[in-house]
């Protein structure tokens, strides 16, 4: 959430680098400073009457003393006027409150000045595009593949649960459960301490990071104890630090940690979606930095450089994208995509965002830390998928079929237990 002060110390700017996004703000800003502006007044004039009323219960307290209640008593019925008028300001002043914000919870995070302007992700930046795409002996999408070397079966998905939440076996599986733990153990070796938080969160964590109220459609609510499935473990592993006061020195915080995503992705139909491309419910482990502003910037680069890392390792051609500004999600002031080629589609697949939010989530966290004279700032909070499984296996499966099988990338073997799927 933005800071109220920052758009009333400037207005024009913050209004020009939301324009990025391909929309226009202005009314939601200008709505949001006549609302600070109300709350302003009324809690002036309330200031006032509460000191007028602190001084006049003194001056009642001294005519009592000294004899004269009729000058006490005919004060005392100013005070029941003023008990009146301090009610209706108190009012008044909670619903400048609550329109402040709602306001500002209207308005999505200030784009970086080199995100590039644009509507949709045509506008999008290639930065950079690493590797060979194959040329394959055959060319079967992954879910043909799956389904001829039984890894998953997403019929019995269907059966058990809905479309989007596929069953797998065999080396499905053991594919699957290698790939996270081999993403567990580069992130802790370059200095992510593991954590594994719960997967039901509640509204407070959901507006924390800013999936609420902007993405309440995309999550599964589970309405009996008004709890929320993640959509990603963004949302719990930064929530640690809600309401939390750190020291200057224990920064950058550098959490990882593995869980089950789910997401409604309503709307979403057509071949995009098919096998493995959009899923309801998946795996990913998620990277999380908790840094100063001065500093997040040079995270996020060592971020993205990180999970640049882990794609090349799996021997998968990639490029990386900067997300134009209406391609920004909601909450975050600069995002980078990784997207894998996808042999068989013979199509780009996002297996990785990751965003600097700037002050965004902390605003809403009220997260802060203290510097070396004890002052307090709102922290920068990091994250990033390091990686999601679902599109990273469909881009194994296909990228490496041969006549005789599946080939396991080297560095997954000692995970897997075999270097060949037949």
């Amino acid at each position: 959430m933005l800071e109220i002060q920052q758009i009333r110390r400037d207005f024009d700017g913050v209004k020009s680098r939301l324009d990025k996004r391909g929309v226009d703000f202005g009314d939601h800003l200008r709505a949001a400073l006549d609302a600070d502006d109300q709350r302003k007044n009324a809690q002036t004039k309330l200031d006032a009457n509460l000191s007028q009323m602190n001084q006049l219960s003194k001056e009642i307290g001294s005519l009592f003393k000294d004899g004269k209640k009729d000058e006490a008593e005919r004060l005392k019925g100013r005070t029941a006027e003023l008990k009146t008028e301090i009610k209706q300001l108190e009012d008044e002043l909670k619903r400048a409150e609550s329109n402040l914000f709602n306001s500002l919870t209207q308005i999505p995070n200030i784009p970086n000045k080199a995100v590039p302007s644009g509507k949709s992700e045509a506008d999008n930046k290639e930065i950079s595009h690493h590797g060979e795409k194959p040329v394959l002996d055959q060319n079967l999408p992954h879910w043909e593949l799956a389904a001829k070397y039984d890894l998953i079966d997403f019929e019995l998905g269907v059966k058990l649960t809905g479309a989007g939440f596929p069953v797998y076996k065999g080396k499905g599986a053991r594919l699957q459960r290698a790939l996270i733990n081999w993403f567990l153990d580069q992130a802790r070796e370059v200095g992510f301490e593991e954590v594994q938080p719960p997967i039901l969160v509640n509204e407070a964590s959901g507006f924390g990071t800013g999936q609420l109220p902007d993405k309440e459609g995309q999550m599964y609510h589970v309405t009996g104890d008004d709890l929320y499935l993640i959509p990603t473990a963004e949302v719990p592993i930064t929530n640690i630090y809600r309401d939390v006061i750190l020291d200057e020195k224990d920064l950058p915080i550098k959490n990882c940690g593995f869980t089950p995503c789910f997401r409604r992705e309503a709307g979403s139909y057509g071949k995009d979606v098919r096998g493995l491309n959009r899923l309801h419910q998946f795996d990913k482990v998620e990277i999380v930095q908790i840094a100063k502003a001065e500093e997040s910037y040079e995270k996020l680069e060592q971020m993205q450089n990180y999970v640049q890392s882990l794609i090349k390792k799996l021997n998968l051609p990639y490029r990386v994208l900067l997300l134009c500004g209406g391609d920004t999600g909601f909450a975050s002031a600069m995002t980078y995509d990784m997207e894998v080629w996808s042999a068989a589609q013979e199509r780009w697949l996002e297996v990785s965002s990751i965003s600097n939010f700037e002050t965004y989530q902390s605003n809403r966290l009220r997260l802060r830390y203290k510097d070396g004279d004890g002052k307090k700032h709102l922290a920068h909070t990091l994250n990033g998928s390091a990686l999601a499984l679902p599109r990273i296996l469909a881009a194994l499966l296909e990228n490496n079929q041969h006549e005789g099988g599946i080939r396991i990338p080297e560095v997954l073997r000692p995970y897997t237990g075999f270097d060949n799927i037949d």
